[in-house]
């Protein structure tokens, strides 16, 4: 057997990132019937998870609107830009026929909730309402490619 002593051993510090950000007016009606409709719509737990998919789809749209200032041949723009548009098919959130950087700019937050597991499972018919397809997920019914997730 060997055994390895190893000395002076330094920890990695974890890194932290925001995943979502808060609005800037916190009491602007406009915004808090539009985000109580989606919550709702969605069956979403609170505003926290609609912010987060809002910040993603910012970070998405962000990328997109930087890649598209850069000339068409340049090599980070088609490098970068199919790994985004790749990126979003995968997800669902694209089709394959609409693989064009502009079209990322269209997109809403309704096209990334659309895309979560439990709006999923609703309307495949496998619960009867969102808020009993998350109490599926939470209590291990619902499996992906034989795991349980």
């Amino acid at each position: 057997l060997f055994f390895f002593f190893v000395q002076n051993v330094k920890m990695v510090k974890a890194v932290y990132r925001k995943v979502f950000q808060t609005p800037r007016r916190p009491f602007e009606k406009a915004r808090l019937d539009q985000e109580l409709k989606l919550v709702g719509e969605f069956g979403l737990k609170n505003k926290r998870e609609l912010w987060r998919a809002k910040f993603t789809l910012a970070k998405i749209r962000q990328t997109a609107r930087h890649l598209l200032t850069l000339p068409e041949d340049d090599p980070q723009r088609l490098f970068e830009g199919n790994a985004l548009l790749r990126k979003l098919v995968f997800y669902g959130i694209l089709k394959e026929s609409d693989m064009k950087l502009d079209l990322v700019l269209y997109l809403k937050v309704s096209d990334l909730l659309e895309r979560r597991l439990q709006t999923q499972i609703f309307k495949k018919g496998l619960a009867k309402s969102l808020h009993h397809a998350r109490c599926l997920i939470t209590q291990r019914h619902i499996s992906i490619r034989k795991q349980i997730v």
